[in-house]
């Protein structure tokens, strides 16, 4: 896996521990933290030119996990990095990939990322 990848992976957790702990001290309350999530994720893909899907789908991702880390949050769970991205495509959004298409997928990622 790209380093940088790693490295986004423990800002995503290290944010959703941030957002937990201002909830914990009542600085903000869960709903507050949701509007704030998802005021970003609106705003988050907003450009001058046309972009694909999947590109709008990952500049949303943060903000989706967040949400997810705080709602789980509210009802007392801690859910692992790999588990809240389960949730972020969960139901509503892609089906579950097969071991092959996910190695596909990081393959065209990787392919992606040297172009």
């Amino acid at each position: 896996m790209n380093t940088a990848n790693l490295q986004l992976e423990g800002l995503y957790v290290a944010i959703a521990a941030i957002v937990e702990a201002l909830r914990q001290k009542g600085v903000l309350d869960g709903e507050e933290i949701e509007r704030a999530l998802l005021r970003a994720e609106a705003l988050a893909p907003v450009r001058s030119e046309p972009m694909p899907e999947a590109n709008i789908a990952a500049i949303k991702f943060p903000a989706r996990l967040l949400r997810i880390a705080n709602q789980a949050a509210s009802r007392g769970e801690n859910l692992s990095f790999e588990a809240m991205c389960r949730r972020v495509h969960g139901p509503q959004g892609r089906p579950d990939l097969s071991s092959d298409e996910y190695l596909e997928l990081a393959d065209s990622q990787d392919r992606d990322a040297d172009a």
